[in-house]
This record gives C-alpha cells, sequence and structure tokens, in this order.
C-alpha cells in the first residue's frame, strides 16, 4: 500500500464515537491527524477525543458518504463495529480514497449467510447450518440474526418448543429479515487477533472469552490472554478463514469454538479491530499497537509497526485481561471508586462509560456494560485476579426502577 502524499493534516473520519471505538480514537488523536466522528449518541463517551463530531448514525450510509465528501476526509474506518465495515469500504471506494479491504470483502465480512458459503468453499471447519424450517435441525442449537453483532437476536435454544420464538426473535432484529440456525459447539470460545499485511497472515493475540453468569464482582464477560487451550490449531483455522474472505490488508477478528478434541470451528471473522478493547489488550500484552496500525491502514499508510510485515511477536508480560463492569438496574446516580481501582498494582487503566442519568436496563447485551478494566500480570491468574480485585473496588450508585 503506497503512502498518499499530504500537504495538510489527513482527515480521518472514525464511524463510531463509543465504547468500542475509544483505543482507535486514542492513537488517532496521538497522531497529526484531524480526527472526525460520527455516532448517533450525542452523549457518546468518544466525542472528547475527536477534532470535530457529527451527530449522525454510523450505519447512516448516505449521511456518512455527505460527510466525506464536504470534509474532503483522507479515509474512513470502522473499529469494534460490524455492519459500518461495510459503509466504510464502499464509500472508500465511491470516493478513489485508500481502504484496507474492498466493498466486495466487506459484503462477506458483514453478512454471516455470505461468509458461511465462502466457508463452505474453502473448506473452513464451521458449525452445520440449517434453515429456519429444515426438519433435520439438532438441539441445541443456536438462532442469530445474520447480519448483526453484540449478539442482537442471538438465542440458544435447547428445546425445540423454544425454537419459533428465536426464529422469530432473529428475524425481528435482522435488517433483511434473515435468519441463521447453527448447530452449537459447546466448547470454549476464543478469539484471534490478527493483522494481514500484502496478505501475510499475522496473529497477536488469542484470548479466552469467559461469560460470567450471574456477573460476579459486577463483571459480566472477560478476555482473558494467553489462552489455556492449544493455539496452533486455532492460529490456523483463523488464517485460513481470514484468507478466504479476500482479506489481504488491515487488522481482522476471529472468533473460534473448540469441539472434541480441540478441534476449532469457525464462528464468524470480523474484518476490523475486535470490540472488546482487544486492541488494548494487545498492546499491554505484546506491545503491537493494533490501534495504531489500523489508522496507517485505512489512511493508506505504510503501517508504523514493523510487526505488520511480519516480525515475530514477543510477549512484554505473562498476562492480560479486559474485565467488563455491569451496574444494577436503573439510572446512574454516581460512579464512585475508579481513582481506587486504577490504583491496584496492574491495572492499565479503568474506564468508566456512562454518565449520570443513565438507564442500566438488564438483559440488553452491551447497552448494560458500564465500564471496563485493564489488567496485567505476572501470569494470567495474576492478571485476572487483579481485575476482580479493581472491580469489587468501582460502585455504581443507581436509583432503583419503580416497582
Amino acid at each position: 500500500m503506497a503512502e498518499r502524499p499530504r500537504s495538510r493534516s489527513a482527515r480521518l473520519l472514525v464511524l463510531g464515537a463509543g465504547a468500542a471505538q475509544l483505543g482507535l480514537l486514542e492513537a488517532a488523536a496521538a497522531r497529526d491527524l484531524t480526527v472526525i466522528a460520527v455516532d448517533r449518541n450525542p452523549l457518546a463517551v468518544g466525542f472528547a477525543l475527536a477534532d470535530e463530531r457529527g451527530v449522525i448514525s454510523s450505519e447512516d450510509e448516505a449521511g456518512i458518504e455527505r460527510l466525506a465528501r464536504a470534509r474532503a476526509v483522507d479515509g474512513l474506518v470502522s473499529p469494534g463495529a460490524d455492519w459500518p465495515v461495510g459503509i466504510a469500504a464502499r464509500v472508500a471506494e465511491r470516493l478513489g480514497l485508500p481502504h484496507p479491504i474492498s466493498g466486495a470483502t466487506a459484503v462477506l465480512a458483514t453478512t454471516k449467510t455470505r461468509q458461511r458459503e465462502r466457508f463452505t468453499e474453502a473448506g473452513v471447519r464451521q458449525p452445520r447450518t440449517f434453515a429456519p424450517g429444515d426438519p433435520e435441525v439438532s438441539f441445541p442449537c443456536v438462532v442469530k440474526a445474520p447480519d448483526r453483532q453484540g449478539q442482537r437476536g442471538l438465542t440458544l435454544v435447547r428445546e425445540p418448543a423454544a425454537f419459533a420464538a428465536a426464529v422469530e426473535t432473529a428475524a425481528a432484529e435482522s435488517r433483511g429479515g434473515g435468519v441463521l440456525v447453527e448447530e452449537l459447539i459447546d466448547g470454549p470460545e476464543l478469539t484471534v487477533n490478527a493483522v494481514s499485511y500484502q496478505g501475510e497472515f499475522v496473529s497477536l493475540t488469542v484470548t479466552d472469552r469467559i461469560l460470567a453468569e450471574p456477573p460476579a464482582f459486577g463483571v459480566a464477560l472477560a478476555h482473558i490472554w494467553p489462552s489455556v487451550h492449544p493455539t496452533d490449531g486455532v492460529i490456523e483455522a483463523a488464517r485460513v478463514a481470514v484468507t478466504a474472505l479476500g482479506i489481504e490488508n488491515g487488522p481482522s477478528y476471529t472468533q473460534i469454538r473448540l469441539g472434541t478434541n480441540d478441534q476449532p470451528y469457525v464462528v464468524e471473522v470480523a474484518a476490523r479491530l475486535g470490540g472488546g478493547h482487544d486492541a488494548e489488550l494487545c498492546r499491554a500484552a505484546t506491545g503491537v499497537d493494533l490501534n495504531d496500525l489500523a489508522v496507517s491502514f485505512a489512511l493508506g499508510q505504510e503501517p508504523r509497526d514493523d510487526l505488520a510485515r511480519g516480525s515475530a511477536v514477543d510477549a512484554r508480560v505473562g498476562g492480560a485481561c479486559i474485565l467488563f463492569l455491569v451496574a444494577p438496574e436503573g439510572v446512574l446516580r454516581a460512579t464512585e471508586g475508579v481513582d481506587e481501582a486504577a490504583a491496584v498494582e496492574g491495572v492499565a487503566w479503568v474506564r468508566v462509560y456512562r454518565q449520570p442519568g443513565w438507564r442500566f436496563v438488564p438483559l440488553r447485551r452491551g447497552a448494560d456494560r458500564a465500564g471496563a478494566i485493564l489488567a496485567t500480570g505476572a501470569d494470567r491468574s495474576e492478571a485476572v485476579a487483579r481485575a476482580h480485585r479493581a472491580a469489587q473496588a468501582v460502585r455504581f450508585l443507581v436509583d432503583a426502577p419503580a416497582s
């Protein structure tokens, strides 16, 4: 990718200014750029890091293209969110801007049904899929909207009696009304965060994705590195899947489930940074600034990190983890204990996403996240223990909803 000559500060349009975009916005703000961020939420936490802001949905393709033309941007990027990945790629193509992936690749990366078809052609091991009316559907199974992320419209169905309601939920959440039914690979879930450069796939971190039900210490989800499972096969499965989609440049985020005998099954691939502060964990664990790499790719610039050119990845610490914080149901009045949590040994940062007045609603995946903690340690157990110690110090004071 040739670097584009610049006579002024390059303008980068970032699609989204929420929690999932914070890391990239920080990386962009640290460079000699004009950062323009859009988000439908006028109080989006990431707006504070942008030079210019637009209250536009990151899924409003026409509005984003108008803004990109009006501001003569030099690149677009969609970190941490699937559907805008396609918007960024298509708008970049129409404006003649550099972009790490094509519009055609973006379609495969953002539509699970099309992605499944390509995986089948490429021989990628994946969960079996069924049509909603297929009499051969096996239980338990997973029913999901094929064009959504963050588990929106997703239901784990264990009994046939619950299947019809799950299909209805998925169809209601789907943009196009489609439904994807998959067999359940009921094993550990891992995430491969990687970068590709001129067709070469470089794995950076393989993390375990752990759900806490019910939440412990106010924690709902954790990404923990390094994985306790064998990773060679997992990395190879991610490489084959990413290559099959035509992702030759830029970051990728691959979710994998382990089946019998630790056989890896590719659940999905996203041509973007992970939305769970995966890039920040990567930097803490390896020193590789995946957020900064994504900025370079979006602008058509040579990556500033030699890692993207195939260098070896060396660990900086023995363990690292991200813990997501949740709050009780109700309206947020105040948050306490953040400084105390940040002072815990090994804690890199504590982020609080929500301001007073935010209403926390249970069972709305993602919307109930109140913040996150990044911690490191001599090994993964120490990193997790430090993050939990910090999480115990954070207190979300809410006014409970009227009964």
